[in-house]
């Protein structure tokens, strides 16, 4: 017999629905039940790829003795923190704040009205790895609750308290190019010279910083920022991290070579990193580049979307009970594929040995300088002979900021390479979040089996509207600027405080928990405020805005201090900064969208990393979007015209391809 969760649509909830625990899903019903019983809640907060979740679930959850525990002294409560960052937020800086450190699965004990007294992360099954098993926590727990409230309540007092302080002190300042410099500077002595990327094992992606040190690269025309880029792309493309076979990335590296992978696949590093390697591409033309974008988004469009459009949230690192199992070869499985002659190839070029590299098979990574080449040859039946496994499972949930990541990387995509297939699959994911997943110009968090569920937060509002600024960028389609604009004044409505100026995560509306969320700081994503300056200085400064730019400005100036100070946890900021203390770059070009000419124009900028320009096109004499850009431009003798204007100065306007691509050089000598 099921348990409540068999009513949610989460998939991670959902695996939980068999448990002969009776878990609960966070709402009214659980938490009254705490209090008309006085017991203490037991919270455990995960997701659908998280390896240690799944192991602690078989150990734990799946044990009878162990469950009957938990229903006899404990409300226990299953949250997917994917459809809930505002739980994941306020009870993980709870858990940090009583064990000095955090992760998943989160396993949190609660008073009945919800503050947290003691908490943890995975425990084992039996005392082991140092550190207690799960029944010897609950015993101890729920002894300590019955026979020393006094002891229990000071201790939630303390938390309430830890909780009611900001998470970041703000550092209020001039916002200068000096802030800029700053940062790079930190990073520099964070960035690993070997290997690439910054610290060391666990070493993660960070796109983020990626993408800052490409801008820092144009605006300082400094070589060592853009060398540091190159050296994390080119490291993490010959990694294990990056799926050398069907594309996509890997959560994050275990050791500080990229080599070993944590295995699940997530749709945010991919939307992500695809957009980093795409101004990777953009900069410096190496080709290795431009191919992981196009792979990963290959890989996106192949396993990672529904058929109406939405994309999915991950896939899981296990698969048959063993991490990476799907992703991992032998030589014998090489040449069952391929043949012998061709197989061994292949395991020689990637590094296939009898030993292997990670528990006795191996991850594929390219040894030799004919890697690429070996594998292109081979890369179809190679894939359709790991499609003959066992998949890793996927969680089919429809998270909307994920999906406005993932759109904005296919409208990018799709302008830059000029390919109209990657701006088609924008336009259907655009439609589908759209019409699925807005209610009343506000974003619903989480679509599965035909169900928009949970108020969306305030990441989810501004990387879609974010995502349809770029497709209109893409398109020119005024449709999607109309949208971006909705979504934004909604936004600032829904989750900007004028008394405190400062976003919060949830809306005004949204329940009442311990703490209202706001997390200024990037993690594995951007974080909502960071993505909400960037969309509207750009939206902004597009649309004649000033009201939103002033907005983001605001947020600058308190938050630009502590990012240049910290900037591993601020790098979406950093590059909003950077683009608010450069000159604004702004082309309008007035002619027939098909006209030749028109084409070569919008080649000149799609060719050159201009992250920091505006693009706005209309006929001549139309402008149904009301953008100050387009205002009074006509066109020359009934030619396509380019306008191109810097720091709200205008060139002279030319119908000349060439003389357009003289002035873009001019705009760049001038960035650097």
């Amino acid at each position: 017999m099921g348990n409540r969760l068999a009513q949610e649509t989460s998939p991670y909830l959902l695996e939980h629905a068999d448990n002969p625990v009776d878990w609960y899903p966070w709402g009214i019903e659980a938490l009254a039940k705490a209090r008309s019983e006085n017991k203490p809640i037991l919270l455990s907060i995960g997701y659908s790829a998280c390896h240690w979740c799944h192991v602690m679930a078989r150990e734990s959850f799946e044990d009878r003795e162990v469950a009957a525990l938990m229903n006899r002294d404990f409300v226990s409560i299953k949250v997917d923190r994917e459809e809930r960052p505002d739980l994941d937020q306020v009870y993980m800086r709870a858990v940090q704040g009583l064990t000095g450190s955090g992760g998943w699965p989160m396993t949190v004990f609660l008073l009945p009205d919800g503050t947290p007294f003691f908490a943890g992360t995975y425990f084992p099954p039996s005392d082991r790895f140092g550190m207690p098993s799960f029944r010897r926590v609950l015993s101890a727990v729920a002894e300590a609750f019955s026979r020393r409230p006094a002891e229990v309540e000071a201790t939630a007092a303390q938390v309430r308290d830890f909780l009611e302080k900001p998470a970041v002190p703000l550092a209020a300042g001039t916002l200068a190019p000096a802030l800029l410099d700053e940062a790079y500077a930190r990073l520099q002595r964070e960035h690993d010279p070997v290997h690439g990327g910054f610290g060391g094992a666990p070493k993660f992606p960070q796109p983020m910083l990626i993408e800052f040190l490409l801008r820092t690269s144009v605006r300082r025309d400094d070589a060592a920022a853009q060398e540091m880029a190159k050296q994390t792309l080119r490291a993490m493309a010959t990694g294990g991290m990056y799926d050398q076979l069907g594309g996509g990335f890997h959560r994050y590296s275990v050791d500080e070579r990229w080599l070993v992978p944590h295995f699940e696949k997530m749709l945010y590093d991919n939307a992500l990193l695809a957009r980093a390697y795409l101004d990777g591409w953009q900069l410096t033309r190496e080709a290795v580049f431009r191919r992981v974008a196009e792979q990963t988004l290959a890989f996106v469009v192949r396993e990672m979307t529904s058929p109406d459009g939405g994309f999915f949230s991950s896939l899981d690192a296990d698969s048959e009970g063993e991490e990476g199992r799907y992703y991992l070869w032998t030589p014998r499985e090489l040449k069952a594929a391929l043949g012998d002659d061709e197989g061994g190839a292949v395991a020689t070029a990637f590094g296939v040995s009898e030993e292997g590299n990670f528990e006795g098979r191996s991850i594929l990574h390219p040894v030799t300088a004919d890697a690429s080449s070996v594998m292109e040859a081979a890369r179809d039946r190679l894939i359709a002979y790991r499609e003959r496994r066992v998949r890793p499972h996927r969680d089919e949930k429809v998270i909307a900021s994920w999906n406005g990541l993932m759109l904005r990387a296919f409208a990018d995509a799709g302008r830059v390479l000029d390919r109209p297939d990657l701006v088609s699959v924008a336009e259907v994911n655009a439609r589908f979040l759209l019409s699925r997943m807005l209610e009343r110009d506000r974003m619903r968090r989480s679509y599965k089996d035909g169900r928009a569920t949970i108020a969306g937060y305030l990441e989810d509002q501004a990387a879609v509207a974010d995502g349809l600024l770029s497709l209109y960028a893409a398109t020119f389609d005024t449709r999607w600027l109309d949208e971006a604009r909705r979504l934004l004044h909604e936004m600032l409505i829904a989750f900007w405080d004028e008394g405190r100026a400062a976003f919060f995560d949830t809306a005004v509306d949204h329940e009442r928990l311990l703490v209202r969320p706001q997390d200024v700081t990037d993690n594995a994503s951007p974080s909502g405020t960071s993505m909400a300056v960037d969309v509207l200085l750009r939206a902004g400064t597009l649309l004649g805005q000033e009201s939103w730019v002033s907005t983001a400005r605001r947020i600058l100036e308190q938050l630009g201090p502590t990012a240049a100070k910290a900037p591993l946890a601020f790098g979406r900021l950093l590059a909003a900064l950077d683009f608010h203390l450069s000159r604004p770059v702004e082309l309008a070009v007035i002619g027939a969208p098909a006209a030749p000419r028109t084409r070569q124009f919008l080649d000149s900028v799609r060719s050159r990393f201009l992250p920091n320009m505006l693009v706005a096109l209309a006929t001549s004499g139309a402008n149904p979007a009301g953008l100050p850009l387009l205002a009074d431009r006509p066109t020359i003798g009934a030619a396509p015209t380019a306008y191109l204007c810097e720091g709200f100065t205008c060139r002279t306007p030319t119908t000349d391809p060439a003389e357009l691509d003289s002035q873009l050089d001019r705009v760049l000598s001038h960035a650097s």
